[in-house]
C-alpha cells in the first residue's frame, strides 16, 4: 500500500509539474516578450516538427516566444485561438487542418486583433475560391510537379525505355487546387520533353491516400493492359505509392514502373526496403524554410508593420532516392 501511495504521489507531482510547464509555456514568465503562435494539423509527422523547430530558430534569432500548438480539426482550431488570445500572442501561422476553415479563422483572429500567416495549404472561403488577402508561404505547386515530370523522364531514358509501349498514370485530384496544379506541371513537362500526349491517362483519387490512389490506378491498369512500362504521377508521396501498390498486384516488376512522390518524409520506409521496388524516389522540399519564413514575416509584421507578401513560393526541393535518402533528411533535420 505504501508503495501505491508513494507512485501516486509522484504521478501527482510530475502531473503538476507538466501542467505548470504548459502554463509557462502559454502564459511565460516575460510578459514583454512577444508570442506568436505556430498550428499545425499533424504534429506528430516530421515535415510539420520540423516546421517548429525552424520557427523557434526564428524566435531565438528575433526574441519572441513561439507557442506551438496541435490543430488537427475545426474546434480545436477555434479553441487555440481562443488560447492564443488569453495568452497574449499578437498573431500566428497556421497549416489548417481544412482550408475551408479560413472564414471562420479569420473571423476569429480578427475579434482578437490576431494576424495571420498561412503555410502549406491555403484558405478557400464558403465559395471554394482561394483567399488570397491571407499571406501564405507554401511549396511552388506547378514548378514542383515541373520538376517531377522532368525527373520521371529522365529516369525513363536511362533506362532505355520505348515511349510506343509506355504510359503515364497520372492519379488526380483536381478539385484540390495544389493537387491540381502539381499534376498539371508534371504531365507538361512530359509533354515538353516529347513524351506522346495520347498515352498519358488521368485517373481521380476518392482520397489522398494509398488506398484511395490505389483503388484509382487498379481502375487504369485494366484498361490498358497492352502497356509495358509506367509512369506513375500523383500530387504527394502516398498518391504515388497507391499507385505502385497496384502495379505490383497487378504483375508489374519493379524494373518496369519508375514512381516519384512529392514529400519526401512519407516515402522513407518505401526508400528504406533491401528490395527496390517501382518507387523510385521523391520530391523533398524545405520544412526548415516554411518553419523560418513563415513566422519571420508574421514577426515583421506584428514588430515593425511590414505587411507580408500575399505569396511566397518555396521552390527549394532535392530529389532523394535510396541512395542518398538518409544525408538529405538529415540536412532537413527529417
Amino acid at each position: 500500500m505504501k508503495t501505491i501511495k508513494k507512485t501516486l504521489a509522484v504521478a501527482a507531482l510530475t502531473g503538476a509539474a507538466l501542467l505548470s510547464a504548459s502554463a509557462n509555456a502559454f502564459f511565460g514568465s516575460n510578459d514583454d516578450e512577444m508570442k506568436l503562435g505556430y498550428l499545425v494539423k499533424q504534429p506528430e509527422e516530421p515535415w510539420f516538427q520540423t516546421e517548429w523547430s525552424f520557427a523557434e530558430k526564428a524566435g531565438k534569432k528575433y526574441g519572441f516566444e513561439v507557442i506551438k500548438m496541435a490543430v488537427p480539426d475545426g474546434e480545436k482550431t477555434l479553441n487555440a485561438i481562443d488560447t492564443l488570445a488569453a495568452s497574449g500572442a499578437k498573431g500566428f501561422v497556421i497549416c489548417t487542418p481544412d482550408p475551408k476553415l479560413g472564414p471562420a479563422i479569420m473571423a476569429k483572429a480578427k475579434s482578437y486583433d490576431l494576424k495571420v500567416v498561412t503555410v502549406d495549404d491555403q484558405f478557400l472561403n464558403a465559395k471554394g475560391q482561394p483567399m488570397k488577402s491571407v499571406p501564405l508561404v507554401m511549396m511552388a505547386a506547378s514548378q514542383i510537379g515541373y520538376r517531377q515530370g522532368q525527373e520521371l523522364y529522365k529516369e525513363m531514358t536511362k533506362r532505355g525505355w520505348d515511349a510506343k509501349n509506355s504510359a503515364v498514370m497520372a492519379i488526380t485530384a483536381d478539385e484540390l487546387d495544389t493537387a491540381r496544379r502539381r499534376v498539371d506541371g508534371s504531365i507538361k513537362a512530359l509533354k515538353e520533353a516529347g513524351f506522346p500526349a495520347g498515352q498519358i491517362y488521368r485517373v481521380p483519387t476518392k482520397t489522398n491516400d494509398i488506398p484511395g490512389a490505389l483503388d484509382a490506378a487498379n481502375s487504369l491498369l485494366v484498361q490498358y493492359p497492352m502497356v509495358k512500362h509506367w509512369l506513375v504521377v500523383g500530387m504527394n508521396d502516398n498518391t504515388v505509392l497507391g499507385g505502385i501498390r497496384a502495379t505490383e498486384g497487378q504483375g508489374f516488376d519493379a524494373a518496369n514502373v519508375i514512381g516519384i512522390g512529392i514529400n519526401g518524409v512519407d516515402a522513407v520506409t518505401e526508400l528504406a526496403k533491401t528490395k527496390p521496388t517501382g518507387f523510385y524516389g521523391s520530391l523533398l522540399p524545405s520544412p526548415d524554410v516554411h518553419g523560418f519564413k513563415s513566422i519571420e514575416s508574421l514577426y515583421k509584421w506584428v514588430k515593425d508593420g511590414v505587411e507580408p507578401k500575399k505569396f511566397v513560393e518555396v521552390t527549394d526541393v532535392v530529389l532523394i532516392t535510396r541512395d542518398n535518402y538518409k544525408d538529405e533528411l538529415a540536412k532537413k533535420g527529417l
